[in-house]
């Protein structure tokens, strides 16, 4: 009697030590210094609430570029990042439903058969047949199966938190050389009609030199600086060529079977940013989510760490029927039963243990750590891009200015050449500051366009699902 009670009052000892056992500390997202306000804007800080889950829409739609439109649509299927994040996502679930499992017995089935004998003239042989149903079961006495799933779902979380941000950054990658190719187009076309310019220049200063009204070097500075224009135009190709290839890889498509048709004459939209947007950069951003997540992953493993402290507890039971032919197997007298409980406690691991525990602590002040760096560097990622996209504004209006003064002087000083009153050298200089006015124009607007990109990313996506 005295050796039936022994396991329950072991496993009776260990049910009270589980009612003292706190294995994981209390989850405390890690405090960062946060502003009330963003410096460069009218939004209000929120404390961190991962809700990088909720619906961002399609951003991209707010340029207003149809083209734009359905290449960003690509991404979500073809783009080979974002493929493998879903893979990661797949399996972190995986993983989940593993550690889930634990909480429940394992049964196992098992059958088997033998014959056996001994030689000689007095030899005899035997049969044995057996089916067995086995089970077992460790009980979460300690918490620490519950931390694994704890843990287990965590890590999912973070990883979609990272599917999230690849997919966004893909997204941003996407419209950054899509507008930038375009760029390198509306570039080609003022460049076009600046050689077509150059080329009059250099008519009349040959129809001046043939008449005896300037020297033979006009010509000379008016042919190099139409073949130096050229030689740009080329290079303007080369670069929308790069850009194309790019868009090709991020849409999943062979660079050589992929081409977009030129629009030079493409608008230039830069959405406005509503003032509230700035004050939910905590609660959109995938990464920022992925990294508390982590944190709390990091501060589960201190739990299953400390429940090496504590016994194993394991329930076992079969039940199963033996006999010595196929025939008598399944007869009442072949059946048999067993029942059986075992605890095991580490005694002695030279410090394995509270190893194991320090790990884990350091492991969490690793991850609160990059969790406080990833806010401070969203932080100044949104301030960054506030600042830009106020200073690129006001950078355009003075380049509209600039470009509009150039073009007044390059068609003054030209007028003034064919009265003879400049020399040639004073005309190369005003059509040069007029092309660079031009091009520094079209930089401006592209800009504020990548900027803008640049500040829903920093958001963790666009603001029309926002309320």
């Amino acid at each position: 009697m005295m050796k039936k009670l022994i396991p329950l009052t072991a496993l009776t000892a260990a049910l009270a030590l589980a009612g003292c056992a706190n294995l994981a500390p209390e989850y405390k997202v890690p405090e960062v210094e946060t502003p009330v306000a963003f410096k460069e804007g009218q939004g209000v800080w929120e404390p961190a609430k991962p809700a990088d889950t909720l619906e961002r829409g399609p951003w991209w739609e707010l340029f207003g570029d149809p083209v734009l439109n359905d290449l960003a649509s690509r991404i979500e299927v073809s783009n080979q990042n974002v493929a493998a994040a879903v893979a990661a996502y797949a399996q972190a679930r995986a993983e989940v439903a593993e550690q889930r499992a634990t909480l429940w017995p394992t049964v196992n089935l098992n059958s088997s058969s033998s014959r056996s004998g001994t030689g000689g003239s007095n030899g005899s042989t035997r049969s044995s047949h057996q089916v067995n149903i086995g089970a077992s079961w460790e009980p979460d006495v300690f918490g620490r199966l519950r931390l694994g799933v704890q843990s287990a779902r965590a890590a999912e979380q973070a990883s979609a938190a990272d599917l999230a941000a690849a997919r966004l950054a893909a997204q941003g990658e996407l419209a950054v050389n899509y507008f930038n190719l375009r760029e390198a187009e509306i570039s080609r076309a003022l460049q076009a009609e600046t050689i077509e310019g150059y080329k009059r220049s250099l008519q009349i200063a040959k129809n001046r030199y043939e008449v005896g009204v300037v020297a033979r070097t006009d010509v000379f500075q008016a042919e190099s600086q139409l073949a130096n224009a050229e030689a740009e135009l080329l290079t303007l190709e080369r670069q929308r060529a790069v850009f194309e290839h790019a868009i090709a890889v991020l849409v999943g498509r062979a660079a050589s079977n992929f081409s977009l048709p030129a629009d030079p004459k493409v608008k230039l939209n830069v959405p406005a940013i509503p003032p509230e947007v700035p004050s939910t950069l905590l609660q959109r951003r995938p990464d920022v989510a992925a990294a508390e997540r982590r944190v709390q992953q990091a501060n589960n493993s201190i739990g299953v760490a400390r429940s090496g402290y504590f016994p194993n507890i394991r329930l076992t039971g079969s039940a199963g029927f033996t006999a010595a032919s196929i025939g008598d197997l399944f007869n009442a007298s072949a059946f048999a039963w067993s029942l059986g409980s075992s605890l095991a406690q580490m005694i002695f691991d030279a410090g394995a243990t509270s190893a194991r525990v320090e790990q884990a602590r350091a492991g969490l002040e690793q991850a609160s750590a990059r969790y406080r760096n990833v806010v401070l560097n969203a932080i100044a990622d949104v301030e960054d891009q506030l600042v830009a996209l106020r200073v690129l504004e006001q950078q355009q209006v003075l380049r509209q200015r600039a470009y509009e003064a150039a073009e007044r002087v390059e068609q003054q000083v030209m007028n003034r050449y064919r009265a003879g009153q400049v020399g040639y050298t004073e005309v190369i200089t005003a059509q040069n500051s007029a092309a660079n006015a031009r091009r520094a124009l079209v930089g401006a607007q592209i800009d504020r366009q990548v900027a803008a990109v640049a500040l829903i990313q920093a958001l963790g996506g666009g603001w029309t699902g926002l309320q």
